[in-house]
């Protein structure tokens, strides 16, 4: 292993943050530069990175948590983006990282977390993560048991729109968890990734309920991404301007703060999103799920 130098929040640091953006766009395809360059990379989101001479070379980002779970917040750092270039792997260089983040947060957080996808399963029990299991929630449409009788028009909002945007950034900062059952604050840096880069075709303003959906249709099924409003929704009359006749089940890619008691829950078997603990989580349900839009 070459003499690399270990650096971190460096989002005013040009360059480094455009070689961060090549690796990210290598390993993952993804394109962070709009997102930065509109302004939404803030203190919640810390990268740490291995440099070699001006070339980010391996990268494992923190992202700074208030996670809301009936009534209590707790303070979590949620891991992402880990990452290392191809031509300078079998190194350990994403270990080390792991291991310079939990020494240097771990004291200041509840818990940490992440997500991982099926290829690296083994490698973060090494570091005290434990799995612990999601549930998928699904309600079948006949089951809705608010119906509207008119239906809003829904209004499609465009990122590249300056009016929409604007709508989209008021919203993204103002807006309360999207479960009381288990959600998260203040976590606007990563909301606009997820406008920007993930459902930037998906994003709806129910003007009836003042309420910004991102869901897809897809066959009869309904996926539902996530509620974005100021104020508590009442979730099934948002839904009832979103089901079509074709509808016959909605997914909820986070937990539903409704009581109807027809919504299914159950154990998510496959899935690219692993969730990993440390220390441990004890939540109070048996079912839950991380709102998808709180992924790192």
């Amino acid at each position: 292993m070459g003499e690399y130098r270990l650096i971190s929040d460096y989002k005013h640091i040009e360059t480094y943050k455009e070689s961060f953006n090549d690796l990210a766009k290598l390993i993952f395809q993804l394109d962070f530069k709009e997102w930065y360059n509109k302004g939404f990379w803030n203190d919640n989101y810390v990268c740490y990175s291995y440099m070699d001479g001006d070339q980010v070379i391996a990268n494992a980002s923190a992202s700074k948590m208030v996670v809301t779970s009936n009534g209590k917040d707790y303070k979590a750092l949620q891991i992402g983006t880990v990452m290392t270039h191809p031509a300078y792997r079998t190194q350990g260089l994403a270990a080390k990282l792991m291991n310079h983040i939990l020494q240097t947060c771990e004291k200041e957080y509840d818990f940490i977390y992440l997500f991982a996808n099926e290829t690296v399963l083994d490698f973060y029990p090494k570091f005290g993560f434990e799995r612990v299991q999601e549930s998928s929630f699904r309600l079948m449409a006949s089951d809705l048991k608010k119906q509207v009788g008119k239906k809003s028009v829904l209004r499609k909002l465009d990122v590249d729109n300056e009016v929409d945007f604007i709508i989209m950034k008021e919203f993204a900062a103002k807006r309360i968890p999207v479960s009381s059952k288990l959600g998260v604050k203040d976590s606007e840096h990563l909301l606009m990734f997820y406008f920007l880069l993930v459902f930037r075709d998906a994003i709806y303003y129910v003007e009836e309920e003042d309420v910004i959906v991102l869901f897809e249709q897809e066959d009869d099924h309904l996926h539902v991404f996530d509620l974005v409003s100021k104020k508590p929704v009442d979730i099934e009359a948002v839904l009832s301007h979103l089901v079509t006749a074709e509808t016959t089940i909605i997914h909820f890619h986070f937990m539903p703060d409704s009581e109807n008691e027809k919504i299914q829950s159950a154990w998510m078997t496959t899935t690219d999103d692993a969730l990993f603990v440390r220390p441990s989580l004890k939540m109070e349900r048996e079912h839950f799920r991380f709102p998808l839009t709180s992924h790192a």
